[in-house]
């Protein structure tokens, strides 16, 4: 069986760009000896194990040289045994060094170049998982040392193999433009609330949004009816109604309803693609007591849901209080977050969207007068793109999902890099 390693040591020597490593350049390294674990290898696979202390951390590294603004396509795939907590564990680093080995700066003015954390793929069945991304050099650096990591893994063991880095092009520019609107419904009816949407929707397609985030329970709103009376199946007419709109303007739509699961009823967020389909749904599980006390069941997953555009997550009111809902969406590939909410405090919007590095895009029914929740399209740094001001006005924000927040303050990819020093159980 062949091995792209091996491939890319036979290229190297007559493409520049393209760079590899075998065993044999590998390094063994630890940050003191008496936490050093026992490394090893299987032909062209590296292995860590650690015995059954704590606190064990070592990895294998090898440098290549690289060329300032030049953007690398690093690969490994990783199977761990053993190993509680593969994402945090079983890491691999792109350290970015001048030709003396000394940090080099940033693209960002006056900020160090932090090393990149390659994000984790899916897990097959037999535990493998692709370890990757695509990264530009930064401009004053000619040096980069990859590094395969098992640290904190007790009788833990890590399978390094198939590594690969090389020249790349760079990531397609996947620009998607998100909206919001501000609008509460009347409550004549359940059907008329969502009636009632139609002209914002349109308006939002002719300005040529990809995604526009309605409200939250929007056939409820004003009805005086109890959640359990006007709670429907998804699929069901609601879903039904906006699909249609989804369809004819060629828009996703994401909003939230009460549903009816046999017995149960949930506040539940929808995502309708553009061709009028329902992606998915996700059921809010942070409830606040008046939400309880009607008999609203919480739900206990974060889907994160495929777009033409991009990963997109759901969130739903009361959510936005705990940082966990936000926080597991991103983890599970949310680059962005649609969130109906009633009302919530807006620096904390702003923190979902810093403290994951995620567009936000919420739609509320708070009046801006109150200076409290905003219906507004909010950026991976926290800023406010743009925020819709009046009763029945949108708004419509462009993003770059194929350009990551670097920085400020030397903190990197924050993106990445949460996902491997976040707290928590496995996932």
């Amino acid at each position: 069986m062949s091995h792209p390693v091996l491939a890319l040591l036979a290229l190297l020597a007559l493409s520049p760009g393209l760079l590899a490593a075998s065993h044999g350049g590998w390094t063994e390294q630890s940050p003191r000896d008496e936490i050093r674990p026992v490394f090893s290898h299987n032909g062209d696979t590296l292995i860590i194990s650690h015995d059954a202390r704590e606190g064990l951390d070592g990895w294998y590294q090898q440098t290549f040289a690289v060329q300032g603004g030049d953007f690398m396509k690093f690969s490994a795939t990783r199977m761990t045994t053993g190993v509680t907590n593969p994402r945090h564990s079983g890491l691999a680093r792109i350290v970015w060094t001048d030709a003396k080995g000394k940090n080099v700066v940033s693209a960002t003015p006056g900020a160090t170049a932090e090393p990149e954390h390659p994000i984790d793929g899916s897990f097959d069945a037999q535990g493998r998982s692709i370890v990757a991304g695509i990264y530009q050099v930064p401009p004053k650096a000619t040096q980069a040392t990859i590094e395969l990591h098992l640290q904190h893994a007790p009788k833990g063991r890590v399978e390094w193999s198939d590594v690969t880095f090389e020249k790349s092009s760079a990531p397609a520019s996947r620009k998607v433009r998100l909206a919001t609107v501000q609008y509460i419904p009347t409550g004549k009816s359940p059907r008329q609330n969502c009636e009632e949407y139609a002209p914002m929707i349109v308006e939002a397609a002719k300005q040529k949004a990809d995604l526009i985030v309605l409200g939250e329970t929007v056939p409820y709103v004003r009805t005086k009816l109890a959640p359990a009376e006007c709670a429907e199946p998804i699929p069901g007419p609601t879903t039904e109604y906006f699909g249609g709109i989804a369809k004819a303007n060629g828009i996703h739509i994401a909003l939230s309803l009460y549903e009816r699961d046999g017995h149960l009823v949930y506040n539940t967020a929808v995502l309708l693609s553009s061709e009028g389909k329902l992606l998915g749904k996700y059921r809010k599980v942070c409830l606040p007591h008046g939400e309880v006390e009607k008999g609203v069941a919480p739900g206990a997953d974060y889907p994160v849901f495929d777009t033409k555009f991009g990963k997109v997550g759901l969130m739903i009111c009361y959510d936005g209080f705990y940082p966990e809902v936000a926080r597991a969406l991103t983890a599970n590939g949310a680059e962005v977050i649609a969130w109906p909410v009633w009302g919530c405090d807006p620096l904390l919007a702003r923190a979902r969207a810093c403290e994951n590095r995620v567009y936000v895009v919420s739609s509320t029914f708070t009046d801006p007068k109150n200076e409290w929740m905003i219906s507004a399209v909010i950026d991976p740094a926290g800023k406010v793109l743009a925020q819709a001001k009046e009763s029945g006005s949108i708004v419509v924000s462009e993003a770059d999902l194929s350009k990551p927040l670097v920085g400020p303050y030397n903190l990197g990819d924050f993106h990445d890099i949460v996902q491997r020093h976040r707290p928590g159980a496995s996932k």
